[in-house]
């Protein structure tokens, strides 16, 4: 089941089966200083594994533990997974107390109702919504309403460029769309197998991404106030043009990227120097190290803008943290996210899990080079830009990122694809989110 037939399913449901299940089975009750309280929480998978992870939380959840007496139940549940694991908990009643979701995904899950919003007394709770950096806060559910999920990783996208293969053509880091595919162009080099850059073209998840900020560089929404999917947009399309003529046009990406179905393949490209750029978040860094490129031969510059665009270079995202509504612990949960979201906390976590603060004045600790570390979190903080915060966001990801694909796929083996083939794919994805909302 998708996310888009939760709010149909939650309304068939919630008087025969609620969610009565939440808190794990414990009987504790939710005052005084924790008592005997047990919460339940899931987090998603952020280290190198789901063991890496338990590894990771399990001191910093003990050290809640023993500040508040509330113990937690961990379950550490991969991507492929989450998902699921959710809709199920909100259809079945099975839920725990506590979740990770990954952000683009709050709109569509605060539509089921099923999650506890952050109303004032919540907010304050937590320690009130002036801690987090306005765009994080701003991923977690429909704009004029109350959040039901707060920002808990940051992440953010740059562009990494290889400091030598620059030197050598005396080229500058690009500020701008046009100076990236210069350079991108002059380290191209096809009968070498050398390339400008590395794209995950065969990555749904990918190519809207970068749908989303070229479009949004081009000062254009997917979606009205209303909610309505607006994907032909003149904006949109020349956008979607945009990022596919770096194969097609530009000829600055290897056609056999098309078939890359993550970003891992394309950071493995940059960290072995077969491409000269990549565009990825943050947490790329290790796999870069971890594939044998030292930390000092790359930098890092935001995603660049064509001239006259707006200064979009990243969508924000990262991770939220969800309370479920009908959880037997509310005041327990309450403490539970206000200590995830501390200073501490953040700063604890934030180097195994390669993540940016979503604190206001927090500084990042996910690399030791102080320029890459400032300029994310400036990325993060200033020139990110919500993915849409509607119920179809889920869809809109979905048919534009495999529309992209396939057009992608074309352009790789040899075709070509004009902005009047774009519009009309994107005219075909519209009508499907129309239809499905």
């Amino acid at each position: 089941m998708r996310l888009r037939s939760l709010v149909a399913a939650v309304a068939a449901t919630a008087l025969g089966v609620g969610l009565a299940a939440c808190g794990g089975g414990d009987t504790g009750s939710d005052g005084g200083s924790g008592g005997d309280q047990t919460l339940t929480y899931w987090a998603s998978n952020q280290g190198t594994s789901l063991d890496n992870d338990k590894q990771v939380l399990t001191p910093v959840l003990e050290q809640f533990t023993k500040d508040t007496g509330i113990k937690v139940n961990l379950e550490v549940i991969g991507w492929n997974d989450l998902q699921t694991r959710i809709q199920t908990a909100i259809t079945s009643g099975q839920a725990p107390d506590v979740v990770n979701i990954g952000n683009t995904w709050a709109a569509s899950l605060q539509a089921t109702g099923a999650f506890l919003p952050f109303d004032d007394d919540a907010m304050t709770a937590i320690g009130g919504k002036d801690k987090f950096v306005p765009t994080a806060l701003a991923t977690g559910g429909k704009a004029g309403e109350d959040v039901t999920s707060v920002p808990l990783y940051g992440l953010a996208y740059g562009l990494y460029y290889n400091k030598a293969m620059f030197a050598a053509a005396g080229l500058q880091p690009p500020k701008t769309w046009e100076e990236m595919v210069t350079a991108a162009q002059k380290l191209t080099n096809p009968a070498k197998n050398q390339w400008g850059m590395a794209l995950a073209a065969g990555s749904y998840t990918e190519n809207v991404h970068f749908a989303f900020i070229n479009g949004a560089q081009n000062k254009s929404e997917w979606f009205d106030a209303e909610g309505k999917p607006t994907f032909t947009s003149d904006g949109n399309v020349q956008g979607v043009l945009r990022y596919l003529d770096l194969m097609q046009k530009d000829k600055v990406a290897n056609p056999s990227n098309a078939q890359y179905d993550n970003g891992t393949k394309s950071v493995n490209d940059f960290a072995t120097k077969k491409v000269a750029m990549v565009i990825n978040q943050n947490n790329a860094d290790s796999s870069i190290v971890a594939n044998g490129m030292k930390a000092g031969e790359y930098g890092v510059v935001p995603f660049p803008s064509p001239a006259g665009g707006e200064p979009v270079a990243s969508h924000v995202a990262g991770i939220n943290l969800s309370v479920f509504k009908n959880t037997k612990h509310k005041d327990a949960a309450l403490k539970f996210v206000k200590y995830m979201t501390d200073a501490q906390t953040q700063t604890t976590l934030g180097k195994p899990f390669s993540s940016l603060p979503v604190l206001k004045d927090a500084k990042p600790v996910f690399t030791t080079d102080a320029a890459e570390a400032a300029i994310f979190q400036d990325i993060y903080n200033t020139k990110s830009k919500p993915l849409p915060l509607v119920p179809a966001e889920d869809q809109f990801e979905s048919t534009v990122g495999k529309a992209m694909n396939s057009m992608f796929a074309k352009i790789a083996t040899g075709g070509t694809v004009s902005a009047d083939e774009v519009k009309a794919a994107l005219k075909t994805a519209e009508d499907q989110v129309a239809a499905g909302s």
